[in-house]
């Protein structure tokens, strides 16, 4: 019999994908967008069918992380045999300006629904999307017994949710899974997020479109894998026997210098002509190496990385040169902080 899951952040880089994947599975697929002037449905798009048509096997609600009893009421309609829990305050430096806002969503957003799961007697299976910006400071690799030292609100807020979904689990016996997941870019990844900034300033560059691209810190270093691959280990996890928590990673390090030497490389350029130093970029505490140790999910689940960094960077650059889309307003401002 199909499966039905329900996917918070559905909208997002790593939601679209997931949608993707589960459907192509046979899944029905519900997923939790937040009431706005403005439709944000832009990558799930050419997924969505009117509901009204036979066969229909997407179907989205409004709700917020905020909203308990919204929740529940949900759950209980959809009954869903799993749950991917991917909203968030997802942004680093955002979370710096906005810690309460990021507390609420990130941090307790995950209780909300650990709680109607509980309070309902819902037999699903729930995926909890943990960060690698838990470990912080800690030293790589970083893998699921190393100690946590989160250096951001954001990073504080989301080893709350690791704990709370850990909590869960052996309190009251849910199939509660954490994705440890390390940095993973696309295409679809939003552009103030350095990697697709660096992209897509790349390919405008290239065409004439953009002079100057700016940015923060250039020596942090980070093990960036390929959201696609990212999502088929968030459902593997759902499919074991017993729940237990994964780092996902590609366990190489790259800095964003590097990142932004390949990508401007790709397109043809060369980054010291065009990239301005911008100290507002800058986090008030810096996290300088991420490198997941990812060897118990290739044991447990048989999950392996195909693509690295190098070949992510050509993806993005090149997928950037292939829409020439015109620039939106603002794509290059700080969040939260007057220019």
């Amino acid at each position: 019999m199909p499966k039905t899951a329900l996917i918070t952040g559905i909208t997002g880089q790593d939601g679209s994908y997931l949608a993707e994947l589960l459907l192509a599975k046979g899944y029905t697929v519900h997923g939790l967008i937040r009431r706005a002037s403005a439709f944000n449905t832009q990558r799930i798009d050419h997924l969505y069918q009117d509901p009204h048509e036979a066969g229909t096997r997407l179907f989205l609600h409004y709700g917020d992380l905020a909203d308990g009893s919204r929740i529940s009421t949900l759950l209980k309609r959809i009954q869903p045999a799993e749950v991917y829990h991917l909203a968030a305050q997802s942004h680093v430096r955002v979370s710096f300006d906005e810690p309460e806002f990021t507390g609420s969503t990130t941090g307790l957003g995950t209780t909300r629904l650990l709680e109607a799961i509980r309070s309902l007697g819902l037999p699903c299976r729930f995926y909890q999307a943990s960060s690698s910006e838990m470990f912080g400071t800690a030293p790589p690799p970083q893998s699921e017994s190393t100690a946590f030292q989160p250096r951001s609100p954001y990073a504080a807020a989301k080893l709350y949710a690791y704990w709370m979904t850990r909590n869960y689990r052996e309190a009251y016996g849910i199939f509660a899974v954490n994705g440890i997941l390390f940095n993973h870019e696309s295409p679809r990844r939003g552009e103030t997020f350095v990697t697709r900034k660096i992209a897509r300033a790349a390919a405008r560059i290239a065409r004439g479109e953009q002079q100057l691209l700016h940015l923060g810190n250039l020596e942090a270093r980070r093990d960036w894998g390929y959201a696609p691959e990212y999502v088929e280990a968030m459902w593997l996890m759902l499919q074991q026997d017993a729940p237990d928590d994964y780092v996902v990673a590609t366990g190489t390090s790259y800095s964003v210098h590097d990142f932004l030497v390949l990508c401007f490389e790709h397109a043809g350029l060369d980054w010291q002509d065009h990239v301005r130093f911008d100290e507002r970029y800058l986090r008030p505490c810096e996290v300088p190496d991420l490198v997941g140790d990812a060897a118990k999910a290739e044991r447990r689940l048989g999950w392996r990385p195909q693509v690295l960094t190098p070949q992510l960077a050509r993806i993005m650059v090149d997928a950037e040169l292939a829409a020439a889309a015109p620039e939106r307003p603002g794509s290059d401002a700080v969040v939260g902080v007057a220019p």
